[in-house]
């Protein structure tokens, strides 16, 4: 089941919907100081999955944060994989009706790995 949320003329936005890909973050802190990495890195991953899923609110999984907070500070993972998917606010008095939660995937090697997409309703 679909719900469609008309969020612009052209965009409509469907609920349920997830997306596996990956997101390379050496690129986007490249010029950031050592203490600022990590933070940046979170910062970053929240930028990617607003602009993917078209969901101001985005909610960063622990087992994500953790991850990147793995090898500390300075020494973030160059990339990695995460599940975004859109779901449905249950606040009644929230002005937004959907947000994004990004998730941690653990995979063996991340090359040669596609962005694919998933319907939830399916599985």
């Amino acid at each position: 089941m679909y719900i469609l949320v008309i969020t612009c003329w052209f965009q409509l936005i469907r609920l349920g919907e997830e997306t596996y890909t990956t997101i390379r973050i050496h690129k986007r802190l490249h010029g950031v100081g050592f203490k600022r990495r990590a933070p940046r890195a979170i910062k970053e991953v929240r930028k990617f999955a607003e602009k993917q899923m078209g969901t101001p609110d985005v909610r960063v999984d622990t087992r994500l944060n953790k991850y990147l907070w793995s090898k500390g500070v300075r020494n973030v993972p160059f990339r990695v994989r995460v599940r975004l998917s859109r779901r449905r606010i249950d606040d009644g008095d929230s002005a937004q009706k959907l947000f994004t939660l990004v998730t941690y995937v653990p995979v063996a090697s991340i090359k040669d790995l596609q962005k694919e997409n998933v319907d939830a309703s399916q599985e």
